[in-house]
């Protein structure tokens, strides 16, 4: 998979498995695979981790980034073990000769290294002279590509994260004038459900609308498909990536006269299936709802016990409101249905 040099932006997130427990990291990222994960990093602490990628690999369905620290020889049987990127630090796993070593499998394998700098785990240095500020961050990754690029290494992806939004949107904005390497997004350690879920849009949105990052990580105390599942999202609202079904609602207020709230559970449970590009609009009123449903390949304006379904623009049919779904999702399947023949046809 290529990252940066135009290829979309594409998403990462990292197994909350124990990386020994082969079969348990397996399982986890097939189901990554599913929720529309591009890329999987697993943590190496260990040779018992290490020595476990041999068999995990193989049976991976996406490319899978070792997570290396300190200890040059993990990386080394990362790479012997067929991972397909390795992130670390080359400052951190010992002298020139280690790091020459891990270079020069890298480089014999093809495998790119990410160098991977984190506002929590700064050297030392880096700290007093600059204080924990986004010119520090950029100057650590510099650090570190410079002794990649000492070694005639150029395959390099740098990330600067940190947990403080501003921070980390900083440090990228002053790497993206500085290095033309691409660049791997995210809020580090952006904390459990809705306020990790916030600071990582406001972060990663924010960069990718400026055109600034190639790959993102959504980084939640939540399950690991959670944070595809948001780093989708990112892409889809910013247009960077098509989303597959999309469902418009309103927000409901006190005009909205059917149980909207329900019609949108039933119809995301019945459509959940549905692979094709369909805009879908569900819509509580009748202010803004006709409008919205005729912008939508499928949608439907709800009144009092009743709805309009329209199509494609057009007006088709009043229903009540327990028909209002079936009729909707047997629309979108009719539509679903025509583009994947007209999709064939144009493949024969």
């Amino acid at each position: 998979m290529q990252i940066g040099g135009g290829a979309p932006v594409s998403v990462q997130t990292m197994t909350k498995t124990d990386t020994r427990d082969v079969w348990a990291t397996v399982d986890e990222i097939r189901r990554l695979h599913v929720a529309g994960a591009d890329i999987v990093r697993l943590a190496v602490p260990d040779d018992e981790a290490a020595e476990a990628l041999a068999k995990i690999v193989p049976h991976s369905p996406l490319p899978i980034v070792a997570d290396i620290h300190f200890h040059y020889k993990l990386a080394l049987k990362a790479l012997e073990a067929g991972v397909h990127k390795l992130r670390l630090n080359p400052g951190n796993i010992g002298g020139p000769e280690r790091v020459r070593a891990v270079v020069k499998e890298a480089k014999a394998r093809g495998v790119p290294i990410r160098i991977g700098v984190n506002a929590g785990s700064l050297e030392k240095d880096l700290l007093e002279k600059h204080g924990r500020v986004p010119e520090a961050l950029v100057e650590s990754a510099q650090r570190h590509v410079k002794i990649l690029e000492d070694m005639d290494f150029f395959d390099i992806v740098i990330s600067l994260k940190a947990s403080d939004v501003p921070t980390m949107v900083r440090a990228y904005e002053l790497m993206a004038k500085e290095s033309p390497y691409p660049l791997h997004l995210g809020v580090t350690e952006a904390g459990p459900g809705l306020p990790g879920i916030v600071k990582s849009v406001a972060g990663i949105g924010h960069l990718l609308a400026q055109g600034i990052g190639d790959t993102i990580r959504v980084s939640l105390t939540e399950e690991s498909a959670q944070e595809v599942l948001v780093g989708l999202e990112i892409l889809y609202a910013l247009g960077l990536r098509q989303r597959r079904l999309e469902i418009v609602a309103c927000p409901s207020c006190g005009r909205c006269e059917i149980d909207l709230f329900k019609a949108v559970r039933e119809a995301e449970k019945e459509l959940a299936d549905v692979k094709t590009p369909i805009k879908v609009a569900i819509m509580g009123c009748v202010v803004n709802g006709p409008g919205e449903a005729r912008e939508a390949d499928v949608g439907v304006a709800g009144g009092h016990g009743y709805a309009v379904l329209f199509k494609n623009g057009r007006m088709e049919r009043r229903v009540t409101e327990e028909e209002m779904i079936p009729a909707l999702v047997e629309e979108v399947r009719k539509i679903a249905a025509e583009r994947a023949q007209e999709g064939g046809a144009a493949a024969g």
